[in-house]
């Protein structure tokens, strides 16, 4: 991770902004070692203030961590979109539909390298269910990405591609394929492949999602 994407330690806060500060430096606790790194105290120490002054707007360290969680699922909602609009134009509605599917996956699996302590995050704890809608969980679009995904797989029904009788459940189905090989490159037997094997094996698995569905 670059050094200037980093939520920088602060002395000082300017008044009625502890909260975001707060919440930047629970942020960069992720971005550096996952949820367990995200701890209230050292979360004020970056911010320059006592730890009693964290109180009023996180009551426990549990707070802190679930508004992390909501602020990484909206990061990796706003990498699927931009994946989404290199795909838009110039494409008939079947393979616009399959070329937005694709997307999805390939910003999945390139958040989970890219942000890995994010991603551990947003995935490693119980919480707000992904379905629900929730804006701080969501990208530019409003949507999450579990919402983010549905609306892909509805587009394949519209499109005629996915037949309705097998849209129901379809986006768990496709979530914990790719899910699964998010954590065995990030975790697992497969954290040795290169980034470059892991993305064509990402894409091999995105054919195989499309085809089981």
């Amino acid at each position: 991770m670059d050094a200037s994407s980093r939520v920088p330690a602060r002395r000082t806060y300017h008044h009625g902004d502890l909260r975001r500060t707060l919440l930047d430096a629970g942020v960069a606790l992720a971005r550096d070692g996952g949820p367990d790194a995200i701890v209230l105290r050292e979360a004020t120490r970056r911010a320059g203030v006592v730890p009693n002054a964290a109180y009023r707007h996180f009551a426990s360290r549990n707070d802190l961590l679930q508004a992390v969680r909501a602020e990484a699922l909206a990061a990796l909602a706003l990498v699927m979109e931009k994946e989404l609009a290199r795909h838009r134009h110039g494409q008939t509605a079947a393979d616009a539909a399959r070329a937005a599917l694709r997307a999805i996956g390939t910003a999945y699996l390139k958040f989970a390298q890219t942000e890995p302590g994010l991603f551990r995050t947003a995935f490693s704890v119980h919480g707000e269910p992904e379905t629900t809608s929730n804006p701080a969980m969501a990208g530019r679009s409003g949507l999450n990405p579990f919402q983010l995904l549905s609306s892909a797989l509805d587009r394949l029904v519209q499109a005629g591609v996915l037949p309705p009788e097998r849209r129901p459940g379809a986006e768990y189905l496709a979530w914990s394929a790719v899910h699964g090989l998010a954590m065995l490159a990030l975790e697992g037997p497969l954290h040795r492949l290169t980034r470059t094997q892991t993305r064509d094996i990402g894409q091999r698995l995105l054919d195989m999602v499309e085809k089981g569905l």
